[in-house]
C-alpha cells in the first residue's frame, strides 16, 4: 500500500521525500502545519502548527480545524512504510479534545514504535483484520497539552479486504 517510489529511495532519502510530500500537498498545506522531523525509519514524525494569521480564528486561538487536520494522515502512512504491500490502511473515525486554547506554536509527535509493531503483527496473525487507536497531543513548546486527538486506523490483509468489499457486488 506504500508508494512503489518510496520503497525504491535510498534510505536516506526517504524521510526526506515523505516530509516533503506532507508539506507540498495541497490538503496538508491548507491546515498551516509543516512537518519539520521526519525519522529514517519512517516511525517518528513531528509536526509544527505556527500561531499565524492563517491559523488563527476569531478569537485569536489557533484555528481548531487546523489541529485536527495536522493529525490526518501520519498513522497510516508510518504503518504502511513499517508492514508493507500486503496490507489495506487508512484513517476510519477520530476525536478531538480541546484542553485550552493555543496562542502559541503547537506540536504534534506521532511515534511507532516495535512493541505496537509487534502488538499489530500478532492481532493480524490471528484476524485478517483491525482496528488500532492512537492519541496524539498538541503540545507548546514547554510541554503543555492543549488538545489531544484520537484516530482510529483500520488495517486488514489485502487480499481479505477485496474479497470482503466485492462478496455483495454481483454485477455482470
Amino acid at each position: 500500500m506504500k508508494p512503489a517510489w518510496l520503497a525504491k529511495l535510498p534510505p536516506a532519502w526517504r524521510s526526506r521525500m515523505v516530509r516533503l510530500g506532507f508539506n507540498l500537498h495541497p490538503a496538508f498545506r491548507g491546515t498551516g502545519g509543516r512537518v519539520f522531523h521526519v525519522a529514517p525509519d519512517l516511525r517518528h514524525i513531528r509536526i509544527r502548527l505556527p500561531h499565524k494569521w492563517n491559523t488563527t480564528n476569531i478569537v485569536g486561538s489557533l484555528y481548531g480545524g487546523s489541529l485536527f487536520a495536522i493529525t490526518d494522515g501520519a498513522h497510516p502512512m508510518m504503518l504502511m512504510a513499517a508492514l508493507g504491500d500486503g496490507y489495506v490502511i487508512w484513517d476510519k473515525a477520530a476525536s478531538i479534545r480541546y484542553k485550552k486554547p493555543g496562542y502559541t506554536t503547537l506540536y504534534a509527535d506521532f511515534v511507532l514504535d516495535d512493541a505496537e509493531l509487534a502488538a499489530i503483527r500478532a492481532e493480524l496473525a490471528r484476524t485478517p483484520e483491525l482496528e488500532r487507536t492512537y492519541t496524539v497531543e498538541l503540545k507548546d513548546a514547554q510541554g503543555t497539552v492543549h488538545t489531544v486527538v484520537e484516530r482510529t486506523v483500520y488495517i486488514a490483509e489485502k487480499n481479505h479486504y477485496r474479497q470482503k468489499n466485492t462478496e455483495g457486488d454481483k454485477t455482470p
